[in-house]
């Protein structure tokens, strides 16, 4: 008996040190996940809060980042890149006409309350969405809009969506970040709450929110892509300056930041504890000019404003070179850019000239609106909009800096509060139409197009670049609107960025996106 005894006192010694030994903390404040086999915690700085984790009520960067992770969308984009792969839909094909797209769904996907994902899923988010005021889904208005006649549930694994006109970038639309599909029993449970309740098919599973300071997720276990996430959880942290951020990383306080200022790059670079990644450029910066208000209704103190800028004492000051100078509004990696359209060279006399042309020779004073945090685009929206004060100034305009909280600063402009306010823009599928159509047609006025810009012929442009599946003759229309919009100058376009990221040299498989939404499930902190 004593033997036995001994045996089993054995055992439990190398049972209780092998627990131990998995409760080890990470420098992330995570449990260990070791060597190869993944687990842990990531802590991802960023600089503002999400303003919703609800994705169908949003438009903003910050919230994106944390509902990629949370649910999915029936299309998908590619690794690092917009073309488009099967996500909850394995497949799709299109009508002849153009007008009906069929999407067969994934069999077996469960949302993270348990309830099944299928097509009547589909078909309830489309409806809420379709129903929903145009001050709420401000994507679904400017993405379909009008163009969305049915969505039906052919069986339970089969979705019909039938269109009233051909959409082009249709595929392309469903791919993106509020499109995900959330679990219907979820919203109708919590309703106004939901945006605090996310609860999609993604690989992680949402924990808690914290305002201001956190977002906490964790691992979905039963998730369909078997293996993944790699990850046991994930904490969004909210530091504002960048400095802060890089000096948290630098500390193990955090384990990846976005917003790294450009001029930091090299000393990263340098450090064998750290890796810099780089996120593929599909963004514009711009300072908005509201078409509506005061001065700012005459097109030539638009232009005026557009030849006082100097871009590249900003992108030497700013961006340490790592931008180039916008002179539309989309990047030229973007199909149907117009590449013949020329800039407004920095030319503060010709500024003054056509001030004077517009009977304001002595200028006169105006609000310019800083954005309150980093993003990708903009990397220290307050600095950035001294420099752009100064540069006013010069021709005789005066400007007075404002800011507000972030979800405050959208919300006002959207309203068309501000007189011209520095935002941004990182594109949501490549296309054209989500660069010129949503920020700048007279649709979107209320939801993205903040300037209160309105040109018919722009629309008609849009309209029918949308209208048909001919890329070249798309890319005709829009290269046609580009002009048009140069010579009306709602903004003054500042810079296209090639933004930024430090993370610590153990993290594996992070891959930042063009669109600013980064997939976590395959990240992994090895040792």
């Amino acid at each position: 008996m004593k033997k036995k005894y001994g045996l089993l006192l054995i055992a439990f010694v190398l049972l209780l040190s092998l627990g131990m030994a998995g409760c080890g903390k990470s420098s992330s404040g995570g449990t260990e996940g070791g060597g190869n086999s993944g687990g842990g915690t990531l802590v991802f700085a960023r600089g503002g809060d999400s303003e919703s984790l609800d994705p169908a009520v949003t438009t903003e960067g910050e919230s994106f980042k944390v509902t990629e992770n949370i649910y999915e969308t029936l299309i998908n984009f590619g690794e690092q890149d917009t073309e488009i792969e099967p996500g909850l839909a394995e497949s799709w094909k299109e009508s002849d006409d153009g007008l009906k797209h069929t999407l067969k769904l994934k069999k077996g996907v469960k949302f993270h309350d348990g309830t099944d994902f299928n097509a009547e899923a589909v078909v309830f988010n489309f409806e809420r969405w379709k129903a929903g005021n145009k001050e709420r889904f401000y994507y679904y208005n400017s993405q379909f809009g009008d163009v969305m006649k049915e969505v039906k549930a052919v069986d339970e694994h089969t979705v019909e969506f039938t269109l009233n006109r051909v959409l082009a970038p249709f595929y392309k639309n469903l791919a993106m970040s509020p499109f995900a599909i959330a679990s219907p029993e979820a919203i109708k449970k919590h309703g106004d709450k939901f945006a605090e309740n996310p609860t999609g098919t993604g690989p992680f599973k949402f924990k808690e929110w914290k305002r201001n300071d956190k977002v906490t997720i964790v691992k979905n276990e039963n998730y369909w892509k078997k293996g993944l996430p790699k990850l046991d959880s994930v904490i969004f942290r909210v530091i504002p300056e960048n400095s802060a951020r890089l000096n948290a990383l630098n500390t193990g306080e955090v384990d990846l930041i976005d917003g790294v200022n450009f001029s930091d790059v090299d000393s990263i670079k340098k450090n064998d504890k750290l890796q810099a990644f780089f996120r593929p450029s599909l963004n514009v910066a711009y300072l908005g000019l509201n078409n509506e208000r005061g001065p700012l209704k005459d097109k030539k103190v638009r232009q005026a404003l557009n030849y006082a800028v100097d871009k590249k004492a900003l992108i030497d000051a700013f961006y340490a070179g790592a931008a180039e100078a916008a002179v539309n509004p989309m990047p030229e990696t973007v199909a149907g850019y117009n590449d013949a359209v020329k800039d407004y060279e920095y030319d503060p006399e010709k500024a003054k000239q056509l001030l004077k042309e517009a009977g304001y020779e002595k200028g006169f004073e105006i609000e310019l609106w800083a954005m309150p945090v980093a993003r990708p685009y903009m990397p220290d929206g307050k600095k950035v909009a001294e420099a752009i004060q100064s540069n006013f100034e010069k021709v005789g305009v005066k400007s007075k800096i404002v800011s507000f909280e972030w979800p405050t600063y959208l919300e006002k402009a959207r309203k068309g509060e501000a007189d011209t306010f520095l935002l941004g823009w990182t594109g949501d599928n490549g296309d054209a139409d989500n660069f010129l159509y949503v920020l700048l047609d007279e649709d979107s006025i209320g939801s993205n197009n903040y300037t209160y810009y309105k040109n018919p012929k722009v629309h008609e442009l849009f309209t029918k670049a949308q209208s048909t599946n001919d890329q070249s003759e798309r890319e005709k229309l829009y290269k046609e609107a580009q002009e048009i919009i140069k010579d009306d100058a709602p903004w003054i376009p500042l810079v296209h960025s090639k933004p930024a990221l430090a993370g610590k040299a153990e993290i594996k498989g992070f891959k930042p996106h063009p669109t600013g939404s980064d997939l976590l499930s395959n990240v992994e902190m090895k040792k």
